[in-house]
């Protein structure tokens, strides 16, 4: 389901599926858990292949971020389409950080 890659101290975490509804989210979220109790507290979550997600989608996310905390950073980055729009209609863009590609989220989070 997802893929990892530290670049500049930023984990990105590609996830490698269409959909983000409630029979992935549980996955989702414990997987992206796993890598924030591991020590990562600046994390850019690539959505770039992500065609769909549903509020399990969304409430896992914002638990990941909860659980990153002050000290932590959680980046999305290649949002497009009904992804990006759900971003949009929940105000969710104004929670996370909305970057156009992965190169742009790792830019800031490092800096």
């Amino acid at each position: 389901m997802l893929s990892t890659d530290l670049r500049d101290n930023v984990l990105v975490v590609r996830v490698e599926e269409k959909r983000i509804d409630a029979s992935k989210a549980p996955k989702f979220k414990d997987e992206i858990t796993r890598c924030i109790e591991a020590g990562q507290n600046q994390i850019v979550l690539d959505l770039s292949q992500v065609d769909f997600i549903d509020s399990s989608g969304l409430g896992a996310l914002v638990t990941c971020l909860k659980r990153l905390g002050p000290k932590g950073s959680l980046a999305v980055a290649g949002a497009t389409g009904a992804v990006s729009r759900l971003f949009t209609l929940t105000r969710m863009d104004r929670v996370f950080a909305l970057h156009p590609n992965v190169d742009t989220a790792v830019e800031q989070l490092s800096a």
